[in-house]
């Protein structure tokens, strides 16, 4: 190892995340060992604007760039230059995949072993306050000039991987690190490489946190650990920022995907997730409401609304609230007009509801039109039943259950097969209680669809 070829490296670009990002400046410093080699320094021409924003932060504007090389005419140079030599970098996934994506403009497939010194020095220097370059600089007294210009950030990291490898003699480390299997070169900077290794491939939901604590990112998945894993292999800019905020890992076994469903929109309306985008907004679902016409009549409709009424039944796609309609009409021999169903003024003339009886033109009496309206209400909320949805546990020796009462969701449970409960209040006992939303009706309405009743149980 005392022989091995390093590249570090940092570029400066427009700022534009992952995807779309061009290089403006370029440093490259090849070591042998920890000795300095050669050097390559430059300007690059992005081929854009550089937005104003970059420029106040490294003083490169869009002059001094407007006659520096093309990336593909000191591509060749960077090849022969980091040829052999393990790619190194404060953050390395930032860089490294910049790089790639150039080359990947052009044609070539870019490929080297990677080392980031964030990890490394949290893995060799740790209980420091920060691991941003700054802030390493002033605690190791490492000189850091021109902040934020490829040549500065890169003789500064230089020095600290001298550092490191003073500290990591053995190369034990180091070895880790670039071994074959190791998720190092593709976790986040600030994410320890223990919290991946004791993440369960179990189903559940896990938490992305930033450095306050803070939750930032919810989701749900049938294996923990390989979804988790999943999000630093994406290369999307959102992917790469929650990963650039994520310091640590909560996670939580459910033991079947209904509930982890549940839990995962229950997470998204408490912590308001940075990044999460799904389940954030309110959503208003259609329902069936009444009111009572200048004639006197209970008319029925269709109306939207984040308000939140328990006593009709909510839908989340506007045709399932016109198909219930459509059978109340049918079933109780109600008025497409007064359910409005059709917008005629007239009497009705509904392409397939024939059997009014007549009230749009006054055959019918309003007393006893509504006394079948008030029956059509009645089989609705009878339609609001209470029962349990029967799932898998955490462990084969206890089974959970989702509770819903009324139609309306409550929470759900673990139970313990040595446990005999029979009642709603022998449930209730084990209930974890839960908010009923929008998007609880939409995840338990889309489970009963996908698997029948073989799992409920009525009360």
């Amino acid at each position: 190892m005392q022989d091995q070829l390093y590249t570090v490296i940092d570029v400066e670009t427009t700022g534009k995340g992952i995807k779309g990002n061009r290089i403006t400046e370029i440093c490259i410093v090849l070591l042998r060992g920890n000795k300095i080699q050669d050097k390559f320094t430059s300007l690059v021409n992005p081929e854009q604007n550089i937005p104003a924003f970059i420029t106040g932060l490294t003083g490169i504007d869009d002059n001094m760039v407007r006659k520096a090389p093309k990336f593909h005419e000191i591509a060749k140079h960077i090849i022969e230059i980091t040829t052999e030599a393990v790619f190194v970098a404060h953050n390395v996934n930032f860089d490294y995949n910049v790089i790639r994506d150039e080359f990947k403009r052009i044609g070539y497939t870019f490929t080297r072993k990677k080392l980031c010194t964030v990890r490394l020095s949290r893995k060799l220097m740790p209980g420091l306050f920060s691991y941003s370059l700054g802030r390493l600089c002033s605690s190791l007294n490492i000189p850091l000039v021109d902040r934020h210009r490829a040549e500065g950030d890169t003789d500064a990291t230089v020095i600290l991987f001298q550092r490191i490898l003073e500290l990591d003699s053995e190369f034990s480390v180091i070895n880790s690190f670039l071994h074959a299997y190791s998720k190092e070169a593709t976790l986040p900077p600030h994410l320890d490489a223990s919290i991946i290794n004791h993440l369960p491939e179990q189903t559940g939901i896990y938490l992305f946190k930033d450095k306050k604590g803070k939750v930032i990112y919810a989701g749900k998945a049938k294996n923990i650990k390989k979804r988790v894993v999943s999000h630093f292999y994406d290369k999307k800019n959102k992917e790469y920022a929650l990963g650039q905020n994520t310091y640590t890992i909560d996670y939580e076994i459910t033991g079947n995907e209904l509930i982890a469903l549940l839990l995962e929109a229950d997470k998204i309306k408490r912590h308001y997730p940075e990044f999460n985008s799904a389940q954030k907004r309110p959503v208003a679902p259609y329902r069936i409401i009444q009111y009572i016409n200048r004639r006197g009549i209970i008319q029925l409709a269709i109306d939207r609304s984040t308000k939140t009424d328990h006593s009709l039944e909510v839908f989340y796609r506007r045709s399932d609230a016109i198909e219930q309609l459509e059978k109340l009409c049918f079933d109780y021999q109600l008025c497409p007009r007064y359910c409005n169903l059709q917008s005629t003024t007239e009497r009705c003339s509904h392409y397939r509801i024939k059997n009014c009886k007549g009230i749009c033109y006054g055959k019918e009496s309003v007393a006893l039109y509504n006394m079948r309206v008030q029956k059509a209400l009645t089989s609705l909320k009878k339609q609001k039943q209470t029962y349990f949805i029967k799932e898998k546990g955490r462990t084969i020796d206890e089974h959970s259950f989702v509770m819903i009462q009324n139609g309306v969701y409550k929470g759900f449970g673990y139970i313990h097969e040595s446990e005999q409960v029979s009642n709603l209040d022998g449930f209730e006992t084990f209930l974890t209680v839960q908010a009923h939303t929008y998007h609880t009706t939409k995840i338990i309405k889309n489970y009963l669809c996908k698997h029948g009743e073989r799992n409920v149980v009525y009360m």
